[in-house]
């Protein structure tokens, strides 16, 4: 797997209706998504869902490209996950059995909608941070936990360092590879061996990178601290979140929707 085909914390500049949407819709849109894709139960239910998670990416003109290459660095996740799922779910229809493996009919079924839901779990908060600029993600963040101000939770700070993490992800990944690369010149293997020697391979790797990260994390706080950065007390925003009409029409489609795949769910379907 190339460092490249991780994708997240990338930001499409676009005009779609799904770039046009206030942060907090979407925000809230992912977070009942998410329900939803936990409630589908079978064909029927995982179907809807696929196809709002397509009607979503072809609203929003993301290339399905990027979307299906970002996907590739949990693939190794969605298939362990399947695996254990498909040996380990009892099930009444037994198809193969071998010393203590069991394989079910349930068990399949099972592993496939993991894997389905995995990955329409992954595609569809990608489409979040694709959609939206890191500075609006940090405005919607902030203004959905304002209420946590009451309890002195520090809001601000944590929706900026959640929005920082989320941007400085692509710039990492270039500066690994970056350093693999200069590695590699210099005759390093990071591929050939077994796992403990692939392991060593990485120190070489991990030292640069983390004293580069650190160097830039020391930059960025010296810069907030010469523009005067002390915090969101008293900040104002050159952008003022306001909902639209569209946000709630947006918004009621997928509560309906969530409250649709439930009822679905709960028949069976």
């Amino acid at each position: 797997m190339a460092l490249k085909d991780i994708t997240l914390g990338q930001y499409f500049p676009g005009n779609s209706l799904v770039h046009k949407l206030d942060p907090r819709t979407k925000l809230i849109a992912v977070v009942i998504y998410i329900v939803a894709l936990f409630l589908a139960k079978w064909f029927v239910t995982y179907a809807i869902m696929f196809c709002l998670l397509a009607l979503s990416i072809a609203v929003s003109k993301v290339p399905v490209r990027s979307i299906l290459r970002g996907m590739k660095p949990v693939l190794f996740i969605a298939i362990f996950t399947a695996i254990l799922n498909l040996f380990y779910t009892p099930g009444t229809h037994v198809l193969v059995k071998i010393w203590v493996l069991t394989i079910t009919m349930e068990g399949v079924f099972q592993a496939f909608f993991m894997v389905v839901r995995i990955m329409m779990l992954i595609a569809g908060t990608f489409l979040l941070t694709y959609t939206t600029s890191p500075i609006l993600l940090t405005d919607g963040l902030e203004s959905l936990m304002n209420p946590l101000k009451k309890i002195r939770v520090p809001v601000h700070e944590l929706s900026m360092m959640m929005s920082i993490a989320l941007r400085f992800i692509p710039t990492l990944i270039e500066e690994t590879d970056k350093i693999m690369s200069a590695q590699r010149a210099r005759g390093a293997d990071f591929e050939s061996g077994n796992l403990i020697q692939r392991a060593k391979a990485l120190i070489p790797l991990l030292v640069p990178l983390f004293i580069s990260a650190f160097r830039r994390a020391d930059e960025l706080a010296v810069a907030m601290e010469c523009r005067c950065y002390h915090g969101g007390e008293g900040r104002t925003r050159l952008r003022q979140l306001k909902y639209q009409a569209r946000d709630y029409m947006v918004l009621a489609f997928f509560l309906a929707m969530a409250v649709g795949v439930g009822v679905l769910a709960h028949i069976g379907l």
